[in-house]
């Protein structure tokens, strides 16, 4: 009996080491993947993406803005386990809280200044304050944020996952704009659920 036991155990336990080393983007058996009930690619432009062009001659955004160079963006990214986004930030505003369960996001300060930081699984904070040039890896799936502190200037990153199809949880909309009932959230949070209420109002404000 106690040998049975300890046979479950065990393969439950490589069932697990099999899970976490499968945990990223599954590896592909051909150069690239082509989106069903689409011709091959006969050039470059399968593979080229141009949805940043824009960004050279727009205006600045007057919110944050996030301009994503994914999977769903760009067919091509499938199976590649890359992905790129480019990060724009008017003064005094805040990537807010987020994770990305599929990608670590390592990101490049382009233009301007950021206070960045993330929150390991013991809950301590990890923060530090960038400058043009600088590079942050936010590790795969923690929680973390960035605020551009500079009250006159504007913030430009460039963010790069290894994973075509990183993910993004907002958890001010994840828990404030879903359907968790109120007096779920409320009981969570140690407080009421007209806090809750009033919380939800303002993420629509």
């Amino acid at each position: 009996m106690n040998k049975n036991i300890l046979l479950i155990a065990a393969l439950a336990l490589v069932l697990a080491l099999v899970q976490i080393s499968m945990a990223g983007d599954p590896d592909i058996l051909t150069d690239f993947i082509v989106p069903l009930n689409t011709p091959p690619p006969a050039d470059g432009g399968f593979f080229t993406f141009t949805g940043f062009r824009a960004l050279v001659t727009a205006p600045f955004p007057p919110t944050f803005k996030v301009f994503k160079a994914g999977m769903e963006q760009f067919p091509a990214l499938n199976g590649q386990s890359v992905s790129y986004a480019v990060l724009m930030y008017p003064s005094g505003t805040v990537n807010p809280v987020h994770t990305h369960p599929r990608s670590a996001e390592l990101l490049f300060l382009v233009q301007g200044s950021l206070e960045v930081g993330f929150v390991d699984s013991t809950n301590k904070l990890y923060t530090q304050s960038l400058q043009q040039g600088d590079v942050f890896v936010f590790p795969k799936g923690l929680v973390h944020f960035q605020y551009n502190a500079d009250a006159k200037n504007p913030a430009v990153a460039i963010s790069a996952f290894g994973s075509a199809n990183a993910g993004t949880v907002s958890l001010p909309n994840t828990l404030f704009n879903s359907t968790i009932d109120d007096t779920v959230l409320a009981l969570s949070f140690k407080t009421d659920v007209a806090t809750i209420q009033k919380l939800k109002a303002g993420l629509h404000g």
